[in-house]
């Protein structure tokens, strides 16, 4: 992969870390299992990471982005 192609798409996920800081995502479980009686429900899993990793990644991304390949 070419070092541009890679500091772009580090650049891109590294905003749009900054801009969406998680997300949510819902699972079914068992509350209730006696016999033939089976209770679920839903539970709300919330993933969240912290902006400054998304500020890195932005700046790692910027920074292959802009410098220049030393290839011959």
């Amino acid at each position: 992969m070419n070092t541009k192609t890679l500091g772009l798409v580090l650049a891109i996920a590294g905003i749009l870390m900054i801009i969406y800081t998680g997300f949510n995502y819902v699972t079914t479980e068992k509350i209730v299992d006696i016999g033939p009686l089976e209770i679920s429900g839903d539970k709300n899993n919330y993933v969240q990471w912290s902006p400054y990793v998304g500020v890195a990644l932005l700046a790692v991304g910027l920074l292959l982005t802009f410098l220049k390949n030393k290839s011959t």
